[in-house]
């Protein structure tokens, strides 16, 4: 009987082990994190599944992105902004971000879940929500936000290029290298801010000139900032296409 529990209590440490490594974050309270990787499937019933840190994560996930997106995209509109989140913050995103950390394999399943192939969409993104729920009630919305920017501002960004639609560094670069036969040069002048939530100001240099620098959530962001106000300035993009892409 010792050994029986001797070898679930290592077991236990191994899971504990394998998911400190993978989402950064240690819990206080191992038995937090057991729930937020217990499927339905294997409770002994709803409450004790992950689904109550599910419902809790969901709006830990909603407010970290808003926040983000009102401190840092100050030119977007409300609806806009519902854009952006409602995209970022779907079924399907955080189904492909549990897959990217492995957080999918250490979900406990019951025997009657096939675990061929990737788990069902509506599993793997809610052992996501269940996860930052789970940081949330163990070490408060500081954690909870480093482990969802990690994972979710290269999704972020994502969204808001297509937002906006036009890629004006394609735009930019097809002019330098069609008309004056050179090619953009993009310089990162400055970056702040902690390692999960950097932001980076950018400048661009076309044939020695010198444009005004933008500052960005990420580099390619700040580039295409860059990339547009050499556009303006080269009066190859008026303001009033500037205006109707703004208010897209």
């Amino acid at each position: 009987m010792d050994e029986q529990m001797d070898e679930q209590m290592d077991e236990q440490m191994d899971v504990e082990n394998q998911c400190h490594e993978i989402l950064g974050y240690r819990f206080s309270d191992p038995e937090i994190l057991e729930r937020a990787l217990t499927h339905s499937s294997v409770a002994h019933n709803r409450q004790d599944s992950n689904e109550r840190m599910e419902f809790l994560g969901d709006a830990v996930l909603d407010l970290v992105v808003c926040r983000e997106l009102y401190d840092h995209e100050d030119k977007l509109t409300e609806g806009e902004m519902t854009k952006v989140k409602s995209a970022v913050v779907s079924r399907t995103t955080c189904a492909v971000m549990a897959e990217e950390i492995g957080l999918c394999e250490q979900l406990l399943l019951g025997k009657g879940m096939a675990r061929r192939g990737q788990l069902p969409l509506s599993v793997a993104a809610a052992v996501f929500e269940s996860i930052v729920g789970a940081i949330y009630l163990d070490g408060g919305l500081g954690p909870a936000r480093e482990f969802i920017l990690t994972h979710i501002t290269s999704h972020i960004d994502e969204a808001l290029a297509n937002e906006h639609q036009k890629n004006y560094k394609s735009m930019l670069q097809q002019h330098a290298q069609q008309r004056m036969g050179v090619t953009p040069n993009y310089q990162l002048l400055d970056e702040k801010g902690p390692d999960h939530s950097k932001c980076f100001e950018v400048a661009v240099v076309v044939d020695d000139r010198h444009f005004p620098s933008v500052w960005g959530m990420t580099k390619k962001t700040a580039e295409q900032g860059a990339a547009k106000l050499a556009l303006i300035e080269m009066e190859l993009l008026d303001q009033g296409d500037l205006a109707d892409d703004e208010s897209a």
